[in-house]
């Protein structure tokens, strides 16, 4: 008789945003009449931008003629894009990056969740906590994280390295050395961000204790300032341990058109083995690749017309940031975030937990955020909003918020 992966039986509950969904459907149908505004999920609300558009239409006509028209895309992805994301992510900061470190994909939800099949299973992973749930359940359907304490809402086989107020949201080395380490910045839930100085710390204890370093910077379009890197290759010997996960949903409103990348330099070695080798490998035998229009969208995204209209984009969410950051301090939120990241993350009021303060703001405000718990324990009596929704549902989700 067939078996079962038991460890998907180990997963507690559903995942986090699947629950929030259940929770808005149930009050929804209790409430037709109720108005609910959204700052809970991180997905986008504005459209593609023109030069995305119109690379859409002219790709989709290349499909209608046999001369032009395009089946399964390269394993690894198309080289127009490829070449595109080195030369303008990496290569125009100083960073030695080469197209064929470049692996397309259809996300960085995926990649960050499948990173980990080409590590034995016996590694051990330190994650920030709070974090993106992802990481963690995705080495716990693989079964590397242990036993699951669900009083303290750990597992024994994983290293948490706790992001609070006290230490600004920033992870510090732990003390039990980790075989590989999730950093995301600027980071989500708490939209927190590492300087350079801060991180090449990270890279240099990754190096001499030989740990890989997986690095999120699904976010680095919304950073504003000087001395916070937008990718980990400005860091010195980052090449020798650092994969990072690049994603077109935030920084280009992708998330229904589906485009990341992962870059894995050439130099990160187990013994004689690449880890570019394997994920070559493993890519080119579960993956048959981004499609060929889509690739086509990722490449306008590098167009001079494309960089300015997403610029904009940018600016308009983080003008939403703004609204929700200086309305919650207005009402005597204790608020952090919102500067070079799309999130704010704020204290739950009166003592209340995370899970308690979201059915409180949906059903006095009819807003929807996400307890901050559903990232990791140290999220316990936090809050997350994003600011991805349009920004007169910001306004008026702020205004709701401080008439509480």
């Amino acid at each position: 008789m067939f078996k079962i992966n038991e460890n998907y039986l180990k997963l507690p509950g559903s995942y986090l945003f699947s629950t929030i969904g259940k929770k808005i459907a149930a009050y929804t149908q209790e409430h037709p009449e109720k108005k609910i505004i959204r700052l809970g999920i991180g997905d986008v609300t504005q459209p593609l931008a023109p030069a995305i558009i119109d690379s859409l239409h002219h790709a989709v006509d290349e499909m209608a003629n046999a001369e032009t028209f395009h089946g399964y895309a390269p394993d690894l992805g198309y080289e127009f894009l490829r070449n595109a994301i080195a030369e303008n992510d990496y290569r125009a900061r100083g960073c030695d990056i080469s197209s064929d470190e470049v692996f397309i994909s259809d996300g960085a939800k995926c990649d960050s969740g499948n990173i980990q099949e080409i590590f034995s299973i016996d590694n051990k992973i330190a994650v920030c906590d709070p974090v993106y749930p992802v990481y963690v359940d995705t080495n716990v359907m693989a079964g590397r994280t242990g036993v699951y304490d669900a009083n303290r809402g750990v597992w024994s086989d994983v290293i948490y390295m706790p992001c609070t107020a006290e230490n600004q949201f920033v992870p510090e080395i732990p003390k039990e050395v980790p075989d590989i380490i999730y950093l995301c910045f600027p980071n989500n839930p708490t939209g927190s961000t590492l300087t350079k100085e801060q991180l090449q710390e990270w890279v240099d204890y990754a190096n001499k204790v030989g740990a890989v370093i997986i690095y999120d910077a699904a976010y680095e379009a919304y950073i504003s300032e000087e001395n916070v890197p937008h990718t980990i290759y400005e860091c010195d010997g980052a090449r020798t341990c650092a994969i990072e996960l690049r994603s077109f949903s935030k920084n280009a409103g992708f998330t229904g058109v589906r485009l990341g990348a992962t870059i894995i330099p050439k130099e990160i070695k187990c013994g004689d083995v690449t880890l570019h080798s394997l994920w070559a490998r493993r890519h080119g035998t579960k993956y048959n690749g981004a499609p060929y229009i889509v690739q086509r969208a990722g490449e306008a995204v590098y167009s001079e017309e494309g960089k300015v209209q997403l610029k904009k984009q940018v600016d308009y969410y983080m003008k939403n940031a703004r609204v929700i950051y200086e309305g919650l301090k207005e009402a005597g939120y204790c608020v952090s975030g919102g500067i070079n990241a799309p999130y704010i993350w704020l204290k739950t009021p009166k003592e209340m937990s995370s899970w308690q303060f979201f059915d409180y703001l949906l059903e006095h405000a009819n807003v929807v955020g996400t307890p901050g718990s559903g990232f990791g324990p140290s999220g316990e009596g936090y809050f997350r909003l994003t600011a991805f929704g349009s920004y007169e549902n910001t306004v008026k989700a702020i205004e709701r918020i401080k008439k509480l």
